[in-house]
């Protein structure tokens, strides 16, 4: 092979150039410069360079933010230096009581301070050297803590490189470690538990809990997805701190690309300090993530030394932590609320009551289970918490003599309160559903899934115009869409000529793509697009999958009782039965080509472990299922073969111990035929 030319290399080097200096631009100060498909156009031409010349490709590349290959576990690594947690505070009082413990064992009573929010995410630890993002390591237990450096990788406001000539300008050498909080933002937390909630998914309690969740995901593509962001707030050396200032130390970290958290302040004295948490004890709903208090450092780095640790936080430092937004009313009535899934959700009707500066009416009570967990009844005096963009929680009964007990049970009803459609409760799930396809609670969302990118493609078929067409009754389920004429699309505002013959346009071909587009586009629960990819393939036609009972429907591949189950549970409501005849009188695609698959391995359980030599995890996934067999997660005694391959973990050592056969790349080839 030619080696690529300099004018390649030079290329190269400028586009990822470009494309660091716009990500700067977008996820670390908030001001992009183009737009989404500029900048989508810019990684493509990169990532076609790359594949055409693999050798140029490095690890600092922005192509290799997302990692391929999942993961086995994560490997344990010791810190530089201990990551402590803070100790807290709860009142002025306290707060004033830490300054004098400050001032009597430095013998100052001068003592700069810096303010900073204590954003409510995880600490995470990065390390680098050459400049090159090498590591990045969950706080654990504070000694050791986990490598998370593949899921560290995807998020777009931690830097995988940093030029010298940056650094030497702030003042950073080559080989440190930065600290910061990795959180996820409200409107990426709000967005993920939707589309969890789509897919019949629990639902993240908190944008905490999400962020420890999603960055100790196996497989990057994951963590990539759900859009976390990184703050830094420390600089280390060979494990101590490097400037004579902490915030010389934040002032250095924004000056060489790192995301620092702009609200920020250095004071003189605690009264200074005190303001400082007034302020944004008022204003902390409005920022995009999350905060559950102030902390508060010694800005001298000599003095922090000084000062030292106890046996679990520094003492150089204070968390002051904003009381729980919380009141006390009463509930005066339980209504059910419907979602975009069908979802049957009881909220509490409550008696108004102001917490953290908003008056709250509504609480959820999120499901009959949690109803009876905390013994709710209607007339009950409540403990309500609210935070952030998290919509208000009922937390528990309050009961004494100023607050008495109520005495009416509520019940879910039997129907939809929107539609009338009989209410379902699959056993073993604690939600009650409504099912019906045309429930008016689910048509906008239903139309905006069925229109994406990866159902049927309706380019121009988003929230504002599906807006327009639910609310003046043009479109009551999808099937309307392809009953939509130019004057009806004309008729909505801001739609010209040319926009509404674009939109018809986009209607007639989405028409042609394949079946297994309409099955995923009728959203049926659990059925997602490799599901749908399956029955189309097993059923070769909407006819023969509709008919289709549960027994025969677990022949298809991946599809086990519950997706049965929900499926034969979705044809059995007349409206959807007949919204399906709607599709195909309106000509869409409905039959498709039976894929015969191998039957060499039917009936046989695979897991794949360890790096594969020769194939993607994707594609022996691939040759084992188009064979007829299939692949889970995890082995168990059920499993038949485990495909193992470099530096397999513990799913290989778990095969050993069960007993379950163990093969090579070249065994499984054979056994595929």
């Amino acid at each position: 092979m030619r080696p690529p030319s300099k004018e390649v290399e030079q290329t190269i080097k400028t586009l990822r150039d470009k494309i660091r200096h716009h990500e700067q631009l977008y996820y670390v100060l908030d001001q992009p410069q183009l737009s989404d498909a500029e900048f989508d156009k810019l990684m493509q031409k990169l990532k076609d360079l790359e594949a055409e010349h693999p050798t140029l490709v490095t690890t600092d590349s922005p192509t290799q933010r997302v990692g391929g290959k999942p993961r086995e576990g994560f490997v344990k690594v010791p810190h530089s230096s201990p990551m402590l947690s803070l100790d807290n505070t709860y009142s002025e009082e306290e707060l004033r009581a830490w300054e004098r413990r400050v001032h009597e064992l430095s013998g100052r009573s001068d003592v700069d301070y810096v303010c900073e929010l204590k954003l409510d995410g995880m600490s995470l630890a990065l390390v680098y050297e050459d400049g090159k993002l090498v590591r990045g390591i969950t706080r654990g237990d504070g000694s050791v803590g986990e490598d998370v450096t593949l899921n560290v990788r995807t998020v777009r406001s931690v830097p995988l490189s940093i030029p010298k000539e940056k650094l030497k300008k702030a003042g950073i050498p080559a080989d440190f470690e930065v600290r910061g909080e990795l959180l996820m933002p409200l409107a990426a937390f709000k967005k993920m538990n939707e589309e969890r909630e789509a897919k019949g998914l629990s639902q993240f309690a908190n944008p905490r809990n999400a962020t420890a969740g999603t960055v100790r995901q196996l497989e990057s593509r994951v963590t990539a997805e759900r859009r976390l962001d990184y703050f830094s707030y420390m600089l280390l050396r060979n494990g101590r701190t490097y400037f004579d200032r902490h915030s010389e130390t934040l002032d250095a970290l924004d000056a060489a690309g790192f995301k620092v958290n702009q609200n920020r302040k250095v004071v003189h004295s605690i009264d200074e300090a005190w303001a400082f948490i007034g302020q944004w004890e008022a204003k902390r709903d409005s920022l995009p993530y999350e905060i559950d208090g102030i902390v508060v450092k010694v800005d001298r780095t000599a003095l922090q030394d000084e000062l030292g640790f106890t046996g679990k936080a520094p003492r150089w430092a204070i968390a002051y932590k904003y009381a729980a937004r919380a009141g006390i009313t009463k509930i005066e009535g339980i209504r059910v609320q419907v979602g975009r899934t069908g979802k049957l959700t009881p909220v509490a009707e409550l008696a108004p009551v102001l917490i953290g500066g908003t008056t709250v009416r509504n609480a959820t009570l999120h499901n009959m289970d949690e109803i009876e967990r905390l013994g709710v009844k209607i007339g009950d005096w409540v403990q309500v918490e609210r935070g952030g963009d998290v919509i208000p929680k009922v937390a528990k009964v309050v009961e004494d003599k100023d607050h008495p007990r109520g005495h009416k049970t509520f019940h879910m009803p039997e129907t939809c309160p929107v539609c009338g459609t009989k209410v379902v409760r699959t056993e073993g799930e604690v939600d009650y559903r409504c099912v019906n396809a045309n429930c008016p609670a689910k048509l906008r969302e239903t139309i905006l899934h069925f229109a994406s990118r990866g159902v049927m493609n309706i380019d121009g078929m988003g929230d504002a115009l599906v807006n327009q067409l639910t609310e003046r009754g043009l479109v009551k389920n999808v099937a309307d869409i392809y009953k939509l004429t130019k004057a009806d699309l004309l008729s909505l505002e801001r739609m010209g000529d040319k926009s509404a013959q674009n939109i018809l346009d986009e209607i007639e071909n989405s028409k042609k793509l394949p079946l297994e587009r309409v099955i995923y586009g009728l959203g049926i629960r659990f059925v997602g697009e490799r599901t749908a990819q399956f029955l189309a393939e097993h059923f070769g036609s909407m006819e023969e999958f509709e008919k289709a009972g549960v027994e025969e429907l677990q022949n298809v591949n991946e599809v086990g009782p519950r997706i049965a189950e929900s499926i034969v549970e979705f044809f059995s409501i007349a409206a959807n039965r007949k919204l399906v005849e709607r599709l195909r009188e309106a000509r869409l695609t409905l039959t498709g080509q039976k894929k015969q698959r191998g039957t060499k391995l039917v009936g046989k359980t695979f897991v794949l472990t360890g790096t594969l030599a020769h194939f993607t995890r994707d594609e022996a996934k691939k040759m084992i299922e188009d064979a007829g067999g299939k692949v889970t997660g995890s082995v168990s005694k059920k499993t038949d073969y485990v495909v193992a391959g470099a530096d397999a973990g513990s799913k290989l050592d778990k095969a050993k111990e069960l007993g379950v056969a163990v093969v090579d790349e070249k065994a499984l080839e054979r056994l595929v035929g």
